[in-house]
């Protein structure tokens, strides 16, 4: 631009996936889309789960919020929401979902470029369709990032590591809120996940390791879903109360804020891990039925723990041999050696 005047803003919407770890890996996308348009303005159109992480992106400037239920095609309704949108000026939309239900509210709202993987029969509703070629890419967070690169160069590595930010405060005003003792030392465990059993390290294991941590003078606390309260009143029996059941209890805004303070974080495969890796906090990070070939935590921080036995990963919901091995085998005293090479700071 000439004589000072400002490049016109990139207007962008971006629709969100359904899972907040997903929703996570997804900022490296938002990232390269702000470096390259530095006026750009990026809105993200999700289900509101999700929003929450996006509002700690600052490359985001508004969260919408997808009012339709999962599988709910509501034609109408979303054609009036994508008229709705079109008031808004953009001229790009990411679908980063595969479905067809994904793309139709940016197809509605008249947006002229239309950016996602090929899925579902929506060919006429890309305008930029992407072929997945999985083993260029094999990372979630490089699938993401390659959709802000023309369709024929290669991805741009190193990718831009999902980052969350918290401002100072927010951690004691949110221990005041909800009447937390500011804590010494801090672990969180996050003892859920979302896809299945499979993917949980046993209670009596995350309370062992409770236990421990708890005796070197670690306050611990588990966080979660109202899905996760049960798990974690397990824990907090079985560990002989060493640790405080917050699953349910916080939001999800609340609850990445508290990882924010964290000295370690021990977690399943599951958003939270994501989150924890997005805040840089050093974390382990167990694995049983899945892989971090394709999800791992972002961040020079964090360290895989996982059992390599034959049938593992075998990325189903529930054991399908019956021994949970993956998982079972994997002791607390293996996780222990694991925090011990990791720099904790108090």
């Amino acid at each position: 631009m000439t004589n000072g005047a400002q490049e016109p803003v990139h207007r962008t919407l971006i629709v969100a996936p359904s899972w907040i770890g997903d929703a996570i890996l997804s900022h490296s996308l938002l990232v390269p889309l702000a470096t390259r348009h530095p006026h750009s303005a990026i809105d993200v159109f999700g289900p509101g789960w999700v929003l929450p992480v996006y509002r700690r992106m600052p490359e985001v400037r508004d969260t919408i919020e997808n009012p339709f239920a999962h599988g709910e095609l509501a034609l109408g309704q979303r054609r009036q929401l994508g008229k709705r949108l079109a008031r808004r000026g953009y001229s790009h939309a990411y679908v980063l979902p595969n479905s067809l239900k994904s793309a139709l509210v940016p197809w509605f709202a008249g947006i002229a470029s239309r950016t996602g993987y090929i899925g579902e029969m929506r060919y006429g509703l890309l305008t930029d369709r992407r072929k997945l070629d999985k083993q260029a890419l094999p990372l979630m967070a490089e699938r993401f990032a390659w959709l802000a690169q023309q369709p024929d160069t290669e991805l741009e590595r190193p990718i831009t590591h999902p980052r969350l930010q918290v401002e100072p405060g927010e951690f004691a005003g949110t221990c005041e809120r909800r009447e937390l003792p500011l804590p010494r030392r801090l672990a969180c465990f996050c003892p859920g996940a979302e896809y299945g059993p499979a993917k949980r390290w046993p209670t009596a294991h995350f309370a062992e390791l409770g236990r421990q941590l708890a005796a070197r003078g670690f306050t611990v606390w588990l966080l979660g879903s109202a899905a996760d309260k049960p798990a974690g009143d397990e824990i907090v029996q079985a560990s002989g109360n060493a640790a405080t059941n917050l699953c349910g209890l916080t939001s999800l805004d609340e609850a990445i804020i508290l990882l924010s303070a964290a000295n370690i974080v021990v977690t399943n495969d599951s958003g939270l891990m994501h989150v924890a890796a997005a805040l840089d906090r050093p974390t382990i990070a167990i694995y049983g039925s899945s892989s971090p070939a394709f999800t791992p935590p972002l961040s020079a921080a964090a360290r895989v723990v996982k059992m390599d036995i034959a049938c593992s990963p075998c990325f189903a919901r529930k054991c399908p041999l019956g021994h949970f091995d993956c998982m079972t085998k994997l002791l607390p005293a293996t996780v222990m050696e694991r925090i011990e090479t990791l720099e904790i700071t108090t």
